[in-house]
Formats: structure tokens, C-alpha cells, sequence
């Protein structure tokens, strides 16, 4: 069978709860996906997740004869649930695109991906775990509080960014308060901040980088990319931030950040592709964070990179959906 013919089955997930209007966009994003598969060559079907029975909702559907397209951040009603949705793939006999459950899990815990990323000697932000309030330990600003098992900048604000231990320990409380989780206490990095996207298992391709250039801003706090800045289309900061595609950078920094990149995309288990946030200050880049779950609309940086790459959004579909081919045992031996 012709790799560009894999039939694949787009999963994908809406929670009942959410406004109209993300439910619409969700849709709208999943068909937007499926038509550019169908555009290559995919016999394509989609399968929307909107509760947590996910074996349910699969039954029915034969492992051997589709590949799992996976689109699902989370089973509906269960946070930080996307290890879960692989777990079941996997025990049921999925091969799908993307990260693994235990890489998802991983990095879903980010001071446990620090202390990897530390211990392999990948620069990544000086850091530490409050459970209380009290940061007396803390000597270093500007710092930024984030909740420790979040992703999607989901409780990042301004006010994340503090410049004082008495804006820490308010910080810090709300996070305790807010999330009932630790806090993430992160030395902040002021500086050129980039997007990275890794494609590939084994021999590894690197698009081309996506600079978040906020110099439209005075303020040391709005210097960051934020929940709103990501998905509020009326916000200032969705607004004023620009994505510089591809980011100038010399030579010298160019090499320092493949070499960066990648070693933090194989030391976190990351597979088939990822995104990875790195921030540039006094000639050294520090990983901010690895997604291996990166959100893959069209109007990312990572599919924007793609195309400026010479992947059309249809072949970046494509491309995954192969390589999860090579985990599935009738199609890796008719490929």
C-alpha cells in the first residue's frame, strides 16, 4: 500500500461544557485538517470525542485497518488527561501519530522535565517548587509563577511575572489557591523567546524557528506569551506580539539552537514532532518548555514553519500520519 493512501481516522475532542463558540472552532479546526488530508491522497474519517469513555467511542473501529490520527488533548471532563487518551490507544492496539503515554505524562509534570533537562546539561531557567507561600529562598528577579502540572500557558497572566518577593508570595498563593497545585518558581528570562519545531523519529528535521518578537512593549510583564495571548483574539497582547518567521539569527546561533533543540526533544521522549520553547539571553539558549503535544492549526508557528519548510499543511498531516505508520505492524511491512 502507498503510504500517501494510509487510511487514517482523525480523533479529536469537545468537552459539552465549553462556549459555542469553541465548540465551533474545534469543529471547524478538525474539518479544516481532514479536508487537507483528503486533499493528498487520505481516506480520511473523523471521530469526536465528547465524553471520557474514549473505548466506547472506539468501538467499532478495527486497529488493523486505520491508523489514529491523534488530535485529543484530553479525555472531556478529566484535566490533563492526554496520557490517559495514549494509554488507551496503546491497550487497545492504536498506533497513532504523536508522543507516547509515558512522554505525555512526563511532560505534563514540568518540574520533572527541568530536573531531566538539568541533568543532561541543557540550559533551562533556574527554578524552584513552592507549596506554600512563603518563597524566602528566592533571591532572584524578575521570576515568573506558573502552575507546575499545566500546559497551553494555562495560568500564565502579566502577573505572573513578578519583580518582588512580596509579588512572589502573592503570586505563588494564588497559584496554590487557584489550581491546588504547586508552583512553578522560574528565574524569567528577558530576552528573544522562539518557537522550535522538531519533526521525526531517529534522523531528526528542524523547521524553521518562529521568533514571538514583543518589543511593542515597555513593561518587563507583558514580555511573555500568555494563556490570552494565544487564544483571545481581543486581547492586546494576541494583537501586538509578532510572529517573525523565520527568525533572523547568525549562523553560530542558528547551530546553537538545533543543537539545543534536539537534544531536549530526544532527552523528554518526544516523537514524531514537538515544539519547543526557548528563550536566548547573554549568548545561551534556555529551554522554556517542550510540547510534544503541539497544537498543529494551521495558523501556528509550527504549521506555519511547516509550509515556509515546503510542507503544505496537507503534507504535514501526511508526514505524521507515516511515521505512525512505521509503529503500525500492516502497514509499516506495505509501506
Amino acid at each position: 500500500m502507498k503510504a500517501c493512501y494510509l487510511p487514517a481516522l482523525l480523533l479529536y475532542n469537545i468537552d459539552p461544557s465549553w462556549p459555542t463558540q469553541d465548540v465551533h472552532d474545534c469543529h471547524a479546526a478538525a474539518h479544516l485538517l481532514m479536508g487537507a488530508l483528503a486533499e493528498v491522497g487520505h481516506p480520511i474519517q473523523e471521530l469526536c470525542v465528547q465524553s471520557a469513555e474514549l473505548e466506547t467511542h472506539l468501538d467499532g473501529v478495527n486497529p488493523n485497518e486505520h491508523l489514529i490520527f491523534n488530535w485529543c488533548e484530553e479525555l472531556p471532563g478529566i484535566p490533563r488527561s492526554a496520557s490517559q487518551v495514549a494509554q488507551i490507544l496503546d491497550r487497545m492496539g492504536f498506533a497513532y501519530t504523536g508522543a507516547g503515554a509515558d512522554a505525555l505524562a512526563f511532560s505534563q509534570d514540568k518540574p520533572q522535565v527541568k530536573a531531566s533537562l538539568r541533568a543532561q546539561g541543557i540550559p533551562t531557567p533556574q527554578w524552584q517548587i513552592s507549596t506554600t507561600a512563603s518563597s524566602d529562598s528566592w533571591d532572584c528577579f524578575p521570576a515568573i509563577v506558573k502552575p507546575a502540572f499545566e500546559h497551553c500557558s494555562f495560568g500564565v497572566t502579566r502577573d505572573a511575572v513578578v519583580l518582588s518577593p512580596a509579588e512572589l508570595a502573592e503570586r505563588v498563593h494564588y497559584v496554590l489557591e487557584t489550581f491546588q497545585q504547586p508552583a512553578l518558581v522560574e528565574e524569567f528570562m528577558d530576552g528573544r523567546e522562539f518557537h522550535i519545531a522538531v519533526l521525526g523519529n531517529g534522523k531528526l528535521h528542524i523547521l524553521p524557528p518562529a521568533e514571538m518578537d514583543f518589543s511593542a512593549f515597555d513593561n518587563v510583564k507583558d514580555r511573555l506569551c500568555t494563556f490570552e495571548s494565544k487564544f483571545d483574539p481581543q486581547s492586546t497582547s494576541y494583537n501586538m506580539i509578532e510572529l517573525r518567521l523565520p527568525a533572523i539569527l547568525t549562523q553560530n546561533e542558528q547551530r546553537q539552537i538545533e543543537e539545543t533543540a534536539l537534544a531536549a526533544y530526544r532527552s523528554t521522549g518526544c516523537r514524531d514532532y514537538a515544539r519547543l520553547d526557548i528563550r536566548l539571553r547573554d549568548g545561551i539558549f534556555y529551554v522554556l518548555d517542550v510540547n510534544p503535544n503541539a497544537d498543529l492549526s494551521p495558523d501556528t508557528s509550527l504549521a506555519m514553519a511547516a509550509e515556509m519548510a515546503g510542507l503544505s499543511y496537507g503534507r504535514l498531516g501526511s508526514l505524521l500520519i507515516n511515521l505512525a505508520a512505521e509503529r503500525h505492524p500492516k502497514f509499516r511491512l506495505d509501506g
